[in-house]
């Protein structure tokens, strides 16, 4: 994880240069990343608690998928990747809304995606500790009461999703 490359970008979103995951986090740039939001028939959506094993987040509550962009790799290529690789399906992947490179985001420029999928899923062990379907009223519930066990990104994905949907 260290040594993963990742592009930088500026304030347009351009690609400036590449450098290690750990140098962009560390140097505050900003960069890319995707998160996707699995929903089943019944309209709930899947929830990933992050691994013990992540460098940021540990343990929280996040979106169902949710990845850096690689280099030379587009936004929406990124997001069926990391649901192959996070959650281990295929599915076709419908682009939401971009949130801007602030510090809240960590610095990413982030592009989320929605998708249909009823699972099972089989997730990695490496990514995500546990995952859990959860009914739209209580996932906004919690957001609005800004519960501590979520992640602050997956919060502010949230309240711009219900903003858009409602």
């Amino acid at each position: 994880m260290d040594t993963e490359l990742l592009n930088f970008v500026d304030e347009q979103d351009q690609v400036v240069g590449c450098c290690s995951r750990r140098e962009i986090h560390e140097n505050g740039l900003k960069h890319r990343a995707v998160h996707i939001l699995v929903f089943n028939n019944l309209n709930q959506l899947f929830l990933q608690k992050r691994s013990m094993k992540k460098d940021l987040h540990k343990g929280l509550w996040d979106s169902s998928a949710a990845g850096h962009v690689d280099i030379n790799e587009s936004y929406s290529e990124c997001a069926s990747r990391e649901l192959k690789e996070e959650l281990g399906v295929k599915a076709e992947v419908a682009f939401l809304f971009k949130l801007p490179a602030i510090q809240e985001l960590g610095m990413e420029f982030i592009q989320v995606y929605r998708c249909r999928h009823n699972g099972p899923f089989i997730l990695s062990a490496d990514e995500i500790e546990y995952g859990a379907w959860q009914k739209i009223e209580i996932i906004s519930e919690r957001v609005n009461a800004d519960d501590p066990h979520l992640t602050q990104t997956f919060k502010i994905i949230w309240r711009q999703f219900i903003e858009n949907h409602s």
